[in-house]
């Protein structure tokens, strides 16, 4: 069988190898000079594979469609594509939450493990070639069309793998080409969105942020309310931002408040609230304790100078000006119904969210492939005969920590055959 891949990303990759173990004559075609330029860059260059998690975690973890994912994932889980790169040289190991990486911590030792095996099989690697068409007759593959350097070009196939990747990050070639490709064959594609992508803030709040800009924040406690109802909760890592907020425990809470039902009309009633609880080990009586211990060693210090204990030095200011007490004031003059007013803030510093950064900076998009359209257990389509979609291309996201990722290789894997695993 003479199949194509449309897209050598992740997904790309993983359904080339698969369908080249079982006989068949592949060929990847990449709109880009080289393959996986995505890849390099996730989990900021260190590449997140997958999740340690347990199949019904990682499905907490896949807030949309999760129930389509059993069958691949049961096909090809996290511990297989650990072992599939444990195989090829790359050892990994487990961090916090879960999160899989490179014993090495370069994301570039992945791909060429990739590559390698890709290579190994005689899988025919073209870049530089847009695929512009999927060639169907009868509602049946029989090749795509494209161009490679101004050239047009046609190559026939009896499977194509659309893996194309979504809009998120399209300077890696993710720039939702493979839609129109799908809409033109008769897919539905439902509505594009950023996901996992950094939030703005408005008026004070992000005046706030902005003072506090490049600041990360490890091990506080978030809480997301839209209309006075808590959406969502983490705990983790976050950055201010010259636009507002960002980090990971940030990008999660996008991913749900994409899907919030009248989610713009209330970011424009500045009805969506972000607090932040900076001290999240103590509750407001301990915290209260901690913060007259340290009053007690600095007495005879201004407010503006006692805090240094409790804050990093970047946030010592802003949060000054949040209690309203005068940065001059002795400590020793502070009451306690002020010291009541610091600890308020410390556990629910209150920012206001007015909206998601472009889809250009979101690490994944939410949105695609209609799943109603796929086979689960093969990823084929139900319209075409011969059309398999596999990664980001499909109405399927996760939070971070690895999670895309194992979409990826999952639908990959299940895209590019029904043999044994590799």
């Amino acid at each position: 069988m003479k199949v194509v891949v449309v897209g050598g990303g992740a997904a790309g990759m993983m359904a080339a190898i698969r369908a080249a173990e079982q006989g068949d004559s592949v060929i990847i075609l990449e709109k880009m000079e080289s393959l996986g330029k995505k890849l390099l860059i996730t989990g900021k260059g260190r590449c997140n594979i997958t999740n340690s998690a347990d199949m019904e975690e990682f499905m907490q973890n896949i807030p949309e469609n999760s129930k389509f994912l059993y069958s691949c994932f049961n096909q090809f889980n996290n511990k297989d594509i650990v072992n599939f790169l444990n195989m090829q040289g790359v050892d990994t190991k487990v961090e916090r939450g879960g999160r899989v990486f490179p014993v090495s911590d370069k994301a570039q030792d992945v791909l060429n493990a990739f590559v390698k095996k890709l290579k190994e099989l005689n899988v025919i690697i073209r870049t530089n070639f847009k695929v512009e068409k999927v060639i169907a007759i009868d509602k049946h593959v029989v090749g795509v069309e494209g161009i490679s350097r101004n050239v047009k070009e046609k190559i026939l196939a009896d499977k194509v793998i659309l893996s194309t990747g979504g809009k998120s990050y399209p300077v890696t070639g993710s720039s939702g080409d493979g839609y129109k490709i799908a809409e033109y064959l008769g897919h539905t594609v439902t509505k594009i969105k950023p996901s996992l992508v950094p939030l703005t803030c408005s008026g004070n709040s992000l005046a706030l942020c902005q003072k506090m800009q490049g600041l990360s924040l490890k091990n506080v406690e978030i809480k997301v309310k839209c209309n006075e109802k808590i959406i969502y909760k983490d705990f983790g890592e976050m950055l201010f931002t010259h636009f507002g907020l960002s980090g990971p425990i940030i990008l999660s809470a996008s991913a749900i408040l994409i899907r919030y039902k009248n989610i713009e009309e209330l970011l424009q009633q500045n009805k969506v609230k972000l607090y932040i609880d900076l001290k999240p080990a103590l509750d407001e009586e301990k915290l209260d304790k901690r913060i007259l211990r340290d009053f007690e060693e600095a007495k005879n210090r201004e407010f503006k100078n006692s805090l240094e204990k409790l804050l990093p030095k970047k946030m010592i200011e802003p949060v000054v000006e949040l209690t309203g007490i005068s940065p001059e004031k002795r400590i020793n003059e502070i009451t306690s119904k002020e010291r009541k007013t610091i600890v308020k803030i410390l556990k629910t510093m209150e920012l206001t969210i007015n909206g998601f950064r472009s889809i250009e900076e979101a690490i994944v998009t939410n949105g695609g492939i209609n799943i109603k359209e796929i086979n689960p257990k093969t990823m084929e389509s139900k319209i075409i005969k011969g059309l398999y979609f596999a990664g980001e291309i499909i109405d399927l996201d996760a939070f971070t920590g690895g999670f895309n990722l194992q979409i990826a290789w999952s639908t990959g894997y299940a895209a590019g055959g029904e043999n044994a695993k590799i």
